[in-house]
């Protein structure tokens, strides 16, 4: 699986084969990146959110959760700035008559540099080996140190042409690092324009008295126009926070890449109000919280970084990326920006109501300010899939595809085999599965023999499968077997929940 693309398309394929991603409408020939999440696919979802809302919800007692709208009063993107800012750099291509957003062409040409400094950085390592002393070998070597520069030097343009909205010289970059079509490798480009990415809907009876409405762009929005009513009926005290999740629209001008830019799409987000002037210091902690949260899973340090903003959003004074390494490259993941207190304010602004918190140890009142973490669900989840694909030769040479998800995300917890189809095992093996789904996802599967089971279970992600035998019938003990380690132990029938609780467990991957 050395060649990324060929890798990438093998995470596609095994998406749809193992039932986790459909193109939707698929029967009707598709419509564009828009996916459906089929039946282990919706599950391993629902276990991605409930992994972020127990560890932001649960294990926070100053932190609510909200469930707000998708259709929203129209004035509510007026003052957000959605309006009149949510836009992209738009370019074509005049001879694929394709269409691209000019600012990801040009960070894709900038990583692609990046990845030159990466394999200087490799072959030094495997030549040193443990002597290697990294961040010296990056501080140094000229070979590094003049792509990195390089590459800074490009993003510090794109940088200042879109600040000043300079959309000519975005094109001129292009044109200066002979950007191509990467699929049809023309360099006849058209000028880049802005695209608003906001999807237009109408809400009413008839034509004529419909009112104008947006599909929301952002779930934050929702969370800043009921802050004070959160705040009031719980009565919240500064510093807190109030998480949502939930669906969100951007008429994206190319949506690519799978599942990481859709136009209908999942966010997991939290605002968190703070005292003006300690925003920087809740911006540090949570940038530390949130990386802490992704490390857990298991994913590989190496497989994260940050990457701090030099543009900011009109609304922020401070912003960061957590990004990670997908089959295509470091990509963001997660957003923490501390947005000030600029959403309150301009709503305060547009609706006439007041949105401020009387703070009793100060006796003032003021405009909280915010630091949110922002995560895309749909992202996540391709961060989880693709990393977790191998392709393993065992001991005696046969080959396996396992997908070694984190076991407390895993869609199904356990397949229940009978080891063969009579003698009493299949009605035994079901006793076990009525036992067991109270607390678990499990199934059961008696199809084919039981190695070719296990292979089925491995390349869905199932963690452990347990065998029933004709030894079951006289001990009432199964067979274990762990996915990963493809290790077997025999376990009573009465202690299987506490086996497979110990690895599954909340409190084994959040603590």
């Amino acid at each position: 699986m050395a060649n990324t693309e060929d890798f990438f398309k093998k995470v596609i394929a095994h998406s749809k084969e193992y039932g986790y991603i459909f193109a939707s409408s698929e029967i009707y020939d598709g419509l564009s990146a828009v996916y459906d999440y089929a039946q282990n696919g919706v599950e391993l979802k629902k276990n991605i959110r409930e992994y972020w809302w127990r560890s932001m919800v649960y294990m926070n007692q100053n932190i609510v959760g909200l469930d707000s709208a998708i259709l929203m009063h129209p004035k509510i993107w007026k003052a957000s700035g959605h309006v009149d800012a949510f836009n992209d750099p738009l370019i074509d291509n005049k001879d694929s008559k394709k269409r691209y957003r000019a600012d990801v062409l040009v960070e894709d040409y900038a990583e692609k540099i990046e990845q030159k400094a990466q394999k200087e950085i490799a072959k030094a390592k495997k030549r040193f080996g443990d002597s290697f002393d990294q961040a010296q070998f990056e501080a140094t070597n000229d070979r590094v140190l003049r792509y990195r520069e390089e590459k800074q030097g490009i993003l510090d343009r794109l940088a200042r042409s879109l600040e000043a909205e300079d959309l000519a010289d975005v094109k001129a970059l292009i044109e200066s690092l002979g950007i191509a079509d990467p699929d049809s490798g023309s360099k006849n480009w058209t000028d880049v324009r802005q695209f608003n990415l906001m999807f237009g809907t109408k809400l009413g009876a008839s034509a004529d008295t419909a009112t104008d409405l947006y599909l929301r762009p952002e779930t934050a929005q929702g969370i800043f126009v009921n802050f004070l009513n959160v705040q009031k009926t719980g009565r919240m005290k500064i510093p807190f926070g109030i998480a949502q999740t939930g669906k969100a629209f951007r008429n994206e001008i190319v949506a690519r890449q799978f599942i990481f830019r859709m136009r209908e799409f999942e966010q997991m987000e939290m605002q968190f109000f703070v005292r003006p002037g300690e925003e920087m210091r809740w911006y540090d902690y949570w940038k530390e919280t949130r990386l802490k949260w992704h490390l857990s899973l298991g994913l590989g340090e190496e497989n994260y970084r940050f990457h701090d903003h030099e543009k900011l959003a009109h609304y922020a004074n401070a912003a960061s990326d957590i990004e990670f390494n997908f089959p295509f490259g470091f990509k963001e993941l997660e957003g923490i920006h501390s947005r000030t207190d600029f959403d309150l304010k301009q709503h305060e602004a547009f609706s006439g109501k007041k949105l401020q918190f009387f703070d009793p140890e100060l006796n003032e009142s003021y405009v909280p300010y915010v630091v949110e973490t922002s995560i895309g669900l749909d992202r996540m989840f391709l961060a989880v899939l693709s990393h977790s694909l191998k392709e393993e030769v065992l001991e005696d040479g046969s080959q396996r595809t396992v997908l070694k998800l984190p076991f407390i995300l895993a869609p199904t917890k356990a397949a229940i085999l009978p080891l063969i189809k009579k003698d009493g095992l299949p009605e035994l093996a079901k006793t076990i599965v009525a036992q067991l789904q109270w607390n678990f996802n499990v199934i059961y599967d008696e199809k084919d023999a039981v190695g070719r089971r296990y292979r089925r279970q491995d390349a869905a992600g199932t963690p452990y499968c347990i065998t029933v035998d004709h030894q079951s019938l006289e001990d009432q003990t199964v067979t274990l077997r762990n996915r990963d380690t493809m290790d077997q132990i025999r376990v009573s029938i009465a202690t299987l929940g506490e086996h497979m609780q110990e690895s599954i467990a909340y409190q084994h991957w959040l603590s």
